[in-house]
This record gives structure tokens, C-alpha cells and sequence, in this order.
């Protein structure tokens, strides 16, 4: 990612192609896996913002081959926060180039605190998150 990028914390992840692949309702988000084809490769992720949300979150399909999600707000800046291709790791899309692993924790970096982590499941090709009961790894 190019310096201006960085300085003005402009990330990667994108809004999902079709905005009406997910639904939030009841403390929960809903993702419809075949209007998501963002999420059918590793690393691919989308950015969920609005529309009654809490928080924005980041979703991504690992290289794990699971889905992860968590506060799309990096610690120590308040960035965005974007996957990095090739690993399991997550990183800060401003300057301070803080990085997280799956589990949330500081990897590198700054930051001190570790990203708060979303529980997810997968059923009848949704992928789930519940936003009131965060993951405990």
C-alpha cells in the first residue's frame, strides 16, 4: 500500500460488491455466502459498515480455510484494518503498521491492546456473527 494510503488510512477491503448479501438484526449479522463471493478465497474479505451496525466490522475468509471477524478498528490508531495476503495475519492500514493475528493478538508493532474478535459460525451457506457474545479464545 502506497504512503498516502497510509497517511490517510485508506484501506483495502472494500464494502461488500452486493450490498444486500448481509442483514444485521438481534445482535447478530448474517452474510449470505453465495452474494459474498468476496469471501469464497482465502484472504478475501469484506468491510460492514452502517445500516444499524454497532461497529464496523472486518470479515475475511483465512487461509485457514475458517471465517474470522472482528471490530474493524485497529488499537492503537483507530484504523481500519485490512488482512495481508499470503498469511494469517491482519495490519493496520495507517502508519503505524500495528499487526494482529487471527486470535486478535499484537503480532507487531505499537499497538498494546488486541483487536476485539467476533464469534462466527457457518450454517445453510450464511456465515454468522454475533456481535454481543465475542469470541473467547
Amino acid at each position: 500500500m502506497g504512503l498516502f494510503k497510509r497517511i490517510f488510512g485508506i484501506c483495502r477491503t472494500k464494502p461488500p460488491r452486493d450490498a444486500k448479501c448481509w442483514k444485521y438484526s438481534r445482535g447478530k449479522v448474517e452474510i449470505g455466502w453465495a452474494r459474498a463471493p468476496e469471501l469464497r478465497k482465502p484472504c478475501g474479505a469484506i468491510r460492514l459498515e452502517g445500516w444499524g451496525l454497532p461497529e464496523r466490522l472486518l470479515v475475511i475468509y483465512g487461509i485457514d480455510g475458517q471465517y474470522h471477524a472482528f471490530r474493524n478498528e485497529c488499537t492503537y490508531t483507530g484504523r481500519r484494518i485490512d488482512p495481508v495476503a499470503g498469511t494469517a495475519t491482519l495490519r493496520c492500514c495507517g502508519l503505524s503498521r500495528s499487526t494482529f493475528d487471527y486470535t486478535g493478538k499484537v503480532a507487531s508493532g505499537p499497538a498494546k491492546e488486541a483487536l476485539k474478535v467476533f464469534r462466527v459460525k457457518t450454517k445453510q451457506c450464511k456465515v454468522i456473527i454475533w456481535l454481543d457474545e465475542p469470541d473467547r479464545l
